[in-house]
Parts: C-alpha cells; structure tokens; sequence
C-alpha cells in the first residue's frame, strides 16, 4: 500500500516540486515565464564601450543591474516578456600615422533590455592627440585619452556603474603617455600616471554575481593604451571581461569578452602608427524564476479502484 499519498488507497504518486528555472540570455530573444512563475530575478548588463585609439583611453563596462538579493520583480506567468542583449562597441578607428587626424574614439555600447528594464550601454574611450579626447558617458564612463589632461566620462544613469578614470598627460619619460581606464560596475578606472604597470590605467574592477549559481564577475572596464617608445606592461582591463589596454612593450591588447559587459581596450600609439582600440564586449541578461509549489500527488476513489482491479490494472 502506498505511504506518500498520507495513508489513502491508490499508487504510489509522490508530489513534486515544480523546480527552479535559470534562463542565460546572450543574444536577443523572448523570455517565456513558466505557469508557475508570479516574480524573477535578474541581471541585466548591456554592451561594454570600446577604447579609443593613439593613447587611447579604456571602454567603460555596460550598465550592470540586478535586484538579486533585493525584491523580486513581479511578472505574469505564461506571458512573454523581449529581451534584448546589446552589443559591445566597436574599438576607435587608427588611419594614417601620427595625429589626430588619424585616430578616432570607440563607439558606444548599446542598451540591453528586459521588458521595461534597461542597462545602459558603456561609453566609449578617448582618443586622439589634441585636447578634446576625454571619455565618453555611458553605463560606465570610458577613461580619457593620454596625451593631455583629460577627464573619464561619467556613469550616467547614475547606479549602474562608475565614472571612467582620468588622462594625466604626464610623460613616461620622452613623448610617452598612456590613456586611463574605463570605468567598471563595482569601481571606477583609474588615472593615467608616469608610471610603467598594469595598475596604470586599469579598468575600474567589475561586480560578482551568482544568480547562475556560480560566481561570475561581469562589467569590468577596459585598460587603456600607451605609447610612442617602449613600455613593457599592458594596462590591465577590469576583472569582469575588461579587455587590455595596448602598448609599444606588449603590442596586443584585447577585446571586452564577450556577454560580460566589458569595455575594449585602447589602443597605443606606436611609431609611427596609431593602432585600432579594441572592442567591447557583448552584454548578458539572466532571469532566475523560483521554484513553484508542489503539485499534488494522484489519488484513486473507490469507484477508480474497483473498475481497476476489476480490470485486472490495479496496482499497489
């Protein structure tokens, strides 16, 4: 005689537990909340913005939202709600040599959106050599460009992320420079000194997350780029997908990784050639819908249990 059923006649039908349900969003598509489902949690990240070039400064990282650990959004179940991931930006243009005739900022990363909820794409790098390169505002802000004192762009909305870190326009010795780092959701970039490390310029640290249960870290800036005459250390990009700043010791920089968030990298000036500032990464969106109630285990009457051992299909 079955036990689960709490001592009624019938099979054994224990209840289940209608489970959690995870959905990773990297391309754009349509979530489709379960029966079941009367509130989510999120994470949202939007493209990451991409380096400028010639000293260029890093992409700041895409806007970062999520109410994990906070209050559940209320959703409908059984409805569909569009979701859209927004590309990284591309890396600044490097045509020609020396000037800023040929260098370019990154381009903007673009918003991701979950129904009406929206993260903000990160803001390109400066570039350039003139004095109108500083960062750009976006989700984060990107770093401005080395060559004079620049400002970072700001984090704007504000919550979303931190501002871009500022161009020194001090020399490393000679005509050498190197572009701040783009900001990131968990910190800002940071400034551009006459020093030669990976702590000059890096991009402003990104933002763990676990909602995939995992920790992840997502939107972290991209370094920015030096220049000119040898140095021998990448600016580094923001732990959470920011990409390497360039530079003429450690010539290749890197792109924001994709579906984190993370701003590109600069791109250097190396003689006698501005180099391509690198892309942003593409943004992410996560929806965790929690587990339903249980759903209630099947019972037999006493007219289903005749019928069925009449018939020879009872069993117990």
């Amino acid at each position: 005689m079955a036990s689960s059923n709490g001592g009624i006649v019938g099979v054994d039908n224990p209840p289940v537990e209608q489970p959690v349900v995870i959905t990773t969003f990297n391309s754009s598509g349509t979530l489709t909340t379960a029966s079941y489902t009367t509130a989510i949690e999120y994470l949202i990240v939007a493209g990451g913005g991409g380096g400028g070039s010639r000293f260029g400064g890093g992409g700041g990282a895409g806007g970062y939202k999520t109410n994990v650990g906070g209050t559940p959004l209320t959703v409908t179940a059984s409805t569909g709600y569009t979701v859209t991931i927004g590309a990284g930006g591309a890396g600044g243009v490097a045509s020609g040599s020396s000037g800023t005739g040929g260098a370019g900022y990154g381009g903007a990363g673009s918003n991701s959106v979950l129904a009406d909820i929206t993260s903000t794409g990160g803001g390109s790098g400066g570039a350039g050599d003139s004095e109108s390169m500083s960062g750009v505002t976006g989700g984060s802000g990107g770093g401005g460009a080395g060559r004079f004192a620049t400002t970072g762009g700001l984090a704007s909305p504000s919550g979303q992320g931190n501002n871009g870190g500022n161009g020194s326009g001090t020399p490393l010795g000679g005509d050498v420079f190197r572009g701040a780092g783009g900001g990131g959701a968990g910190a800002a970039g940071s400034n551009s000194t006459g020093t030669d490390n990976t702590a000059n310029g890096a991009g402003g640290v990104g933002l763990e997350n676990s909602i995939t249960g995992s920790p992840v870290f997502y939107a972290g800036g991209g370094g920015g780029a030096g220049g000119a005459i040898a140095q021998s250390t990448n600016s580094a990009g923001g732990n959470g997908g920011g990409g390497d700043g360039s530079c003429t010791g450690a010539t290749t920089g890197s792109d924001g990784t994709a579906n984190t968030g993370g701003g590109g990298g600069g791109g250097a000036y190396i003689a006698p050639n501005n180099q391509v500032g690198k892309s942003g990464g593409s943004g992410i969106v996560v929806v965790k819908e929690p587990a339903g109630p249980y759903l209630a285990s099947g019972v037999w009457d006493m007219n289903a249990l005749y019928d069925n051992v009449k018939a020879g299909t009872w069993t117990s």
